[in-house]
């Protein structure tokens, strides 16, 4: 049986990636921040890392670069990469794993394809999520939280039809947590044809849905949404509703992020995000005067 649509939040717009090239050139499809949509208040940016197909030696990634201010998190569906700071901190990232990065005060990392992954080739899909920090923890300790694909929980409807891997909060009755400066659900979801959720929400969370594949219908009024699209609700209601039609030809997968929004000035210069212009003049300083480190190892 399906899901009630009575408690759940409109669709208010629904908007298309744009294609463009970051990093070293891999290409991303990104909803925002561009011309039509700057920030989705806690969210400051949503790149999906291709998918594409590597030939031997062709793999490209994110060479040095400092953040300041604000969490990024990068999840990895197919592929491999590896990740150095100006820390001391390096690791890899597998299909299904996630790194919660605390950029704060400012952190020097670089993001590239496992060595391995890049002699072989391969696929390569992912995701790099930016949440912003309130004021007061800005220029906090930079910390890293990775949360391997095994430890992450995964929950299913009784019908089967639904599953959800639950990155941060609550899902189907299971949930996990992760420390979260800002607080926030990120949720990946696949739903078979004729399978449907009504997903709950705190109610002054911000939410919005990303289309990685598939087609469905969203709120109420089943607004029809397809890959590369991103779903923006309302905030007028305690739940929001998604469904796979019975009579589709493939699963409906997606991201289900939401968030507190912090309501304060967002001041953007590149990888830096504060909340004045002079704060962002100071991060430009401090990064170049050699204050966020570098990686030398």
């Amino acid at each position: 049986m399906n899901p009630s649509p009575k408690s759940s939040r409109s669709v208010v717009r629904i908007i298309s990636s744009l294609r463009t090239r970051e990093g070293g050139g891999f290409i991303v499809h990104r909803p925002f921040p561009t011309q039509m949509l700057m920030d989705f208040d806690p969210f400051l940016l949503l790149d999906e890392m291709g998918p594409v197909d590597y030939a031997p030696g062709e793999a490209v990634g994110a060479p040095d670069h400092p953040h300041r201010g604000f969490e990024t998190v990068t999840y990895v569906l197919e592929g491999k990469m590896q990740h150095k700071d100006s820390h001391g901190h390096a690791g890899s990232l597998g299909s299904g794993d996630v790194q919660w990065m605390t950029a704060g005060a400012g952190v020097v990392h670089s993001e590239m394809p496992d060595e391995a992954f890049r002699a072989k080739g391969g696929r390569m899909h992912g995701f790099q999520i930016w949440v912003n920090l309130p004021r007061q923890q800005k220029l906090m300790k930079p910390r890293y939280q990775e949360l391997p694909d095994a430890g992450i929980p995964v929950a299913q409807s009784a019908d089967g039809k639904v599953k959800v891997k639950i990155v941060v909060g609550e899902s189907l009755g299971k949930s996990a947590a992760i420390d979260t400066v800002t607080p926030i659900a990120f949720l990946h979801m696949t739903l078979q044809p004729g399978g449907a959720i009504e997903q709950q929400l705190p109610v002054n969370y911000n939410a919005f849905a990303y289309v990685v594949s598939g087609q469905g219908e969203f709120g109420p009024d089943a607004k029809p949404a397809d890959a590369h699209q991103m779903v923006i609700f309302g905030n007028d209601g305690a739940a929001v509703r998604i469904e796979n039609q019975a009579d589709s030809k493939e699963a409906l997968e997606l991201l289900l992020l939401a968030g507190v929004p912090l309501n304060e000035p967002v001041v953007r210069y590149g990888p830096f995000v504060m909340n004045t212009e002079e704060e962002i003049h100071q991060a430009i300083k401090d990064y170049q005067q050699g204050r966020m480190g570098e990686i030398n190892f």
